[in-house]
């Protein structure tokens, strides 16, 4: 088949440094949804690890005969990520569970074949590549529903960690292949493939996985969920309290590394690009029942604590059966992108600050700035110490007040009003010589 769309200029810009668009967008989307939403159940994990009185596997792999989400509007969903100041989006065509969002020739349990019967996938991308949003594809190697991923006979639950000492492995590893092939040939140019791989990633095959994506398209990220790093790490509803290198991978490190590595600042070359990815309340999919939603300001300040150590922060939303998103996940969304829309440059573009491990305060920079996030407003002077660079202006980023400040060896002192413009982080922008 034709790609659905034709490249678009971030695309362009990927053929240069695949990951220069990444390092500036800072901010995405990540969207949970498929059958499950039906059941305020989490995706995959019920059939996986049930709980007693919860769904049954019969009856969570039946949801998709009733998912009819009439209400979808693809474009609703690229305006909201607009609206929230988030560059990027990244949608689940495949959770764990098998079910397929997209209309892939090889299976038959999938989105065409449920009442609402059109391809989510196709839509999503068409609206992403018109208003040239960056979408990339959430895929799942674990496969609860392909007999050469685990015997099906049995429970899910039995076996949901793969069995690749079974003959019929081989089969699986062609049918990722073939999905993956389906995604990076017939719906235009994608931002990245963000695997899943669980436990055990090794056995997905993973440095011949990603030479077909690169073959296929050479600008895609890929993170390091198949048993290769690739070319970014994802911690998962944790941000680090350091700043990530090469060599030292964030999940797993030791208590004390950590504590040693806080106040660190790395040379560039040693940066581990990385993403956390979180939920606004505590599920990935949409749950009825979880009313347990993060703050606006936990929200923007994990923004902030994320940017200020070179990450992206790409936060969850899980839409509804219908195919909306929740008002309480919007109504948070645009408070972020509302911060955004005055702090904006403290953000996008930026890389970790050369001050770290500071009470009540983040630092983030360019090459031409350094931006001071404030947790806790002072009373009295703002005092920092270890900005090295000559600083030739201070203001308020939101209104551009200038603000007076001396600088001696070793210490920055400014001048601030007496109450904090902003209540979630008010945000200086410090410019360098």
């Amino acid at each position: 088949m034709a790609p659905l769309l034709s490249p678009v200029s971030w695309a362009e810009m990927a053929a240069c440094d695949h990951t220069s668009w990444y390092r500036q967008a800072k901010f995405g989307m990540f969207i949970h949804w498929g059958p499950y939403s039906q059941a305020s159940v989490e995706a995959s994990w019920p059939i996986m690890r049930p709980e007693p009185g919860g769904i049954t596997e019969a009856a969570y792999r039946a949801l998709p005969q009733t998912f009819n989400p009439e209400k979808f509007d693809p474009q609703a969903f690229v305006d909201l990520a607009r609206l929230a100041g988030q560059k990027y989006m990244v949608f689940t065509t495949k959770h764990h569970d098998g079910f397929c969002m997209f209309d892939s020739a090889y299976t038959d349990y999938k989105i065409n074949r449920t009442p609402y019967g059109k391809d989510i996938v196709a839509q999503l991308v068409k609206a992403c590549g018109d208003d040239g949003m960056p979408l990339g594809f959430y895929y799942s190697p674990p496969d609860m529903h392909h007999p050469g991923f685990r015997d099906t006979t049995k429970l899910a639950s039995e076996n949901w960690h793969g069995e690749p000492q079974r003959p019929e492995w081989p089969s699986y590893l062609q049918y990722m292949q073939l999905q993956l092939t389906e995604l990076l040939t017939r719906y235009g140019p994608a931002a990245l493939i963000w695997f899943d791989g669980l436990n055990d990633q090794k056995k997905y095959s993973g440095e011949r996985v990603i030479q077909m994506i690169r073959e296929l398209q050479p600008a895609t990220l890929v993170n390091d969920r198949i048993g290769v790093d690739a070319d970014y790490e994802t911690p998962e509803q944790f941000i680090p309290t350091a700043i990530p290198t090469k060599g030292i991978k964030l999940t797993g490190i030791d208590p004390e590394v950590s504590k040693r590595l806080k106040n660190t600042v790395p040379r560039p070359e040693d940066f581990r690009l990385w993403e956390t990815c979180m939920t606004i309340n505590n599920t990935w999919a949409y749950n009825k029942n979880d009313h347990d939603f993060k703050s606006e300001q936990t929200l923007i300040r994990g923004l902030v604590e994320v940017a200020s150590r070179g990450g992206n922060f790409l936060l969850n939303v899980g839409p509804q059966p219908d195919g909306q998103i929740q008002p309480e996940f919007q109504q948070r969304l645009r408070a972020i992108g509302d911060w955004l829309t005055l702090n904006g440059d403290a953000i996008y573009g930026t890389t970790y600050g050369p001050v770290q491990g500071v009470t009540g305060l983040r630092t983030t920079a360019n090459d031409k700035s350094i931006y001071v996030h404030i947790f806790d407003w002072p009373s009295s002077p703002c005092e920092i110490a270890g900005v090295d660079a000559r600083v030739l202006s201070a203001r308020l980023l939101a209104n551009g007040k200038p603000l007076t400040f001396r600088q001696t060896e070793g210490k920055l002192t400014i001048d601030i009003p007496q109450q904090a413009p902003d209540p979630n982080v008010s945000v200086i922008a410090l410019k360098t010589y």
